[in-house]
Formats: structure tokens, C-alpha cells, sequence
């Protein structure tokens, strides 16, 4: 059912934002930057419920809620059939403990939809595929990412984190588990098409999330060689945490533009692609015959976190250039 405003207007659906991490990626972090960025009050994180759930299920049925993310796979009863396999008993663990906890979470999200509340949710409870999401598609404005940054950064982080915490000590000895449960929350982001924002730096990560929240679109044609493709991705990825969406080539001969489906939003991917066709020259050389036969001219949709954002931006390429303007 359409929800309207005074006037008869549609309203828009209310926001959902789900952000997964391991421990101490910083989450919280940017939950709470984000979350003040779109004006939402209601911010929730997975610790708080899985609390309420462990008052209501006992250490006796639920073992491993009871235990930590990082050592629930310690109340495993099956041990042994992972035969000495550290991550896949640790990931079991992990999968065993937020079990629990995901279906609180659906309650709390359907909560929100039905009161038409904006909602942002954090935790490493947030597992892509164990969480069903798409049952709110039609009522929500539901977004879900999984933030990670690389095994150095993360201890750094991880250590800071516990000392402020008060949580030193033994609950250092387990960062080896943590980043374990990272890389399992990755592979499940990347198998189910979920986000996975790499947290350098806050104001980065907000304005990547936020390109992918409020998609603030515009389709653009650019005119340039294989060669230019690392000024452009460098323009809208890493000056304006943008993203570059569905790229369409126009060959003589064709009724119909060849489109390509992407969906490019981390620079550093970006660069390891550019990086790639250096590598392999026969990679580079069929691009190049690509790029060649339509005359360098490609179409495709950029995107930015807001409105000023996206005017500075094709600015800057059309500075650069890189838009196509017909003789």
C-alpha cells in the first residue's frame, strides 16, 4: 500500500540501512556519521539485541549466543569433523552464534517498515544470505553493506577499539578470529551481491555509501582512449566517491548499442582492473579494438553522494576532456 503525503504526494519509502563488519573495521563509526548524514534517529546495533535474545534464550539450549562471535565455534559439539580446518570451524561457530540473533533483527526492521521509521542497524551479526532483506524491498528503501579494510588497518583498529572498551587483554588474544570472520562476511557479501566498502577513511567510506543510498544519477557520453580510463575512474571514484554504472559502446553496423553491465564503486578495484589490462597486453589490445570500432564513444550512468557533488564532477570530466561533444 502507498503511503502519501498532506497534498497527495507520494512519500518515499523509509530508509533500512544495514551495515556488516567484523569487530573494530569501524562500523559504529560510520553508522553513526551516516545516520546523521540523512537526519535518521533510530540507530540499533546487533549487541543490543542479541542481549534481549540471550534473556530469553538460555546458555543450555543456545551454547554458542552465549559465547562471543569470535569463540562460539568453543560450544560446537561437531569439532572434530573439521579435522584441524581453524576457519571453517571458527566461520560454523560464527554462523551458529548469529543464527540467533537474525531473526530478532528481521522483527525489528519490520517494526520500522510497518511505523514508516528511517533505521539504521550495525553489527556483525549481519550475515549476507542468512539475513532475507527481500521481503522489505517494496515497503523499505533497504541498503546493506559489509565494510572490510586490509589485515593491518583492521589490528590497528581492532587494538585501539578493545583499549577503549576496556576490553583489553584476552579480548586482544582473539584478532586472528576476527579477521577470519572479516574474510567470511566478504566471501558472503561478494557471493550475494552485497556491497563491500573498504573503510580507509570515514569521509570516503560515507560518500561511497551514500553515492549507492540515494543514487543521484546521470547518463553521460565520453569520448576517450583506453588509456584515459585511469583519470576518469581517479575523477569519480577516488575525488568523489562516485560510481560508474552500465557502460554502452555504439558500433557502426549495430541498431542497438552493445551494453556491458557494471557496477564500480571501490577505486581500489577499479585500479586493480587498470592494472590487469597493463599486465596482459592481449587483454588491453581487445579492449582497445572495442574502444576503436566505436570511435572511443561509450555511454554509461555516473553517480555521486549529492546533487553538488555530481555538477563538480561532469564538470571536471567535460574539464578533462573526456565528454563526448558532437562536431
Amino acid at each position: 500500500m502507498e503511503r502519501f503525503a498532506p497534498g497527495g504526494s507520494t512519500l518515499r519509502k523509509p530508509y533500512v540501512i544495514l551495515i556488516g563488519s567484523a569487530s573494530g573495521i569501524g562500523k559504529s563509526t560510520i553508522a553513526s556519521e551516516l545516520a546523521r548524514e540523512l537526519g535518521i534517529k533510530h540507530l540499533i546495533e546487533t549487541d543490543f539485541i542479541r542481549e534481549i535474545v540471550r534473556g530469553i534464550i538460555g546458555p543450555d539450549y543456545a551454547p554458542a549466543l552465549h559465547k562471543s562471535s569470535y569463540n562460539a565455534y568453543v560450544t560446537l559439539r561437531d569439532q572434530k569433523r573439521y579435522d584441524g580446518n581453524t576457519e571453517s570451524l571458527i566461520g560454523a561457530g560464527f554462523e551458529e552464534h548469529a543464527s540467533f540473533v537474525l531473526p530478532a533483527v528481521e522483527k525489528v526492521i519490520k517494526r520500522a517498515v510497518d511505523d514508516y521509521d528511517d533505521l539504521v542497524i550495525e553489527g556483525v551479526h549481519l550475515v549476507p544470505g542468512f539475513l532475507d532483506i527481500e521481503k522489505f524491498k517494496k515497503d523499505a528503501s533497504i541498503h546493506f553493506f559489509v565494510l572490510t579494510a586490509d589485515e593491518e588497518v583492521h589490528k590497528e583498529r581492532f587494538v585501539r577499539r578493545a583499549m577503549k572498551i576496556k576490553r583489553g587483554g584476552k579480548h586482544l588474544e582473539y584478532f586472528k578470529e576476527n579477521r577470519i570472520i572479516n574474510n567470511y562476511l566478504v566471501r558472503q557479501a561478494v557471493e550475494h551481491r552485497v556491497p563491500v566498502v573498504n573503510n580507509l577513511d570515514i569521509n570516503d567510506t560515507k560518500k561511497r555509501m551514500l553515492t549507492l543510498i540515494k543514487e543521484i544519477c546521470k547518463e553521460m557520453i565520453f569520448r576517450h582512449s583506453v588509456d584515459e580510463l585511469d583519470v576518469e575512474t581517479d575523477i569519480i571514484l577516488n575525488k568523489y566517491g562516485g560510481r560508474i554504472m552500465d557502460v554502452s559502446y555504439f558500433l557502426p553496423g549495430f541498431g542497438e548499442p552493445l551494453k556491458r553491465k557494471v557496477n564500480v564503486y571501490d577505486p581500489i578495484e577499479a585500479k586493480r582492473f587498470i592494472n590487469l589490462l597493463e599486465e596482459n597486453p592481449k587483454r588491453k589490445k581487445d579492449l582497445e579494438g572495442l574502444y576503436e570500432l566505436s570511435g572511443n564513444i561509450h555511454r554509461h550512468k555516473i553517480c555521486a553522494p549529492d546533487e553538488e557533488s555530481l555538477k563538480a564532477m561532469v564538470k571536471e570530466l567535460d574539464d578533462k576532456g573526456l565528454l563526448y561533444k558532437p562536431d
